[in-house]
C-alpha cells in the first residue's frame, strides 16, 4: 500500500468526509446538526489530551513505586509505562511549542 501526495490543492476539496470539511470551512456540526465553536471543541481536545499526559505520568509513578517497593517484579508493566508517559509527555510539549509558535506568529502581524 503506496500513499500519494496530492499534486494540488484543489484534490483536497473532492475528499467527501464531512470531518475534512468541516475543517476546511472552520465550522461544525454536533449531533443535532447544530454548528459548534471550532476552537471550542480544539480547546476540549487539549485539555484531554493533558489530562490523558497526567494520567499516564501518574501510572508510570506508581508503577515505579511498586517496583522499587518489590511490590512488583514485573518490569516489563514498568517498562510499558515509562513508554507511554514518555511519549505522551514529548507530544504535549511539541503541541505546546507549536501552538506558542503560532501565537507569536499571530502577535507580529500587522494590523
Amino acid at each position: 500500500m503506496t500513499i500519494t501526495a496530492a499534486k494540488d490543492i484543489n484534490d483536497l476539496y473532492k475528499v467527501s468526509s464531512d470531518t475534512a470539511k468541516n475543517a476546511l470551512y472552520g465550522t461544525n456540526t454536533d449531533n443535532e446538526g447544530t454548528k459548534s465553536n471550532l476552537f471550542g471543541s480544539f480547546l476540549d481536545a487539549a485539555v484531554s489530551n493533558i489530562n490523558n499526559t497526567n494520567e499516564l505520568l501518574s501510572n508510570q509513578e506508581n508503577e515505579v513505586l511498586k517496583w522499587s517497593m518489590g511490590i512488583s517484579e514485573n518490569t516489563h508493566d514498568l517498562t510499558i509505562a515509562v513508554g507511554k508517559a514518555q511519549t505522551a509527555l514529548d507530544y504535549t510539549v511539541a503541541l505546546r511549542d507549536k501552538l506558542l509558535e503560532a501565537y507569536k506568529e499571530i502577535m507580529q502581524i500587522q494590523i
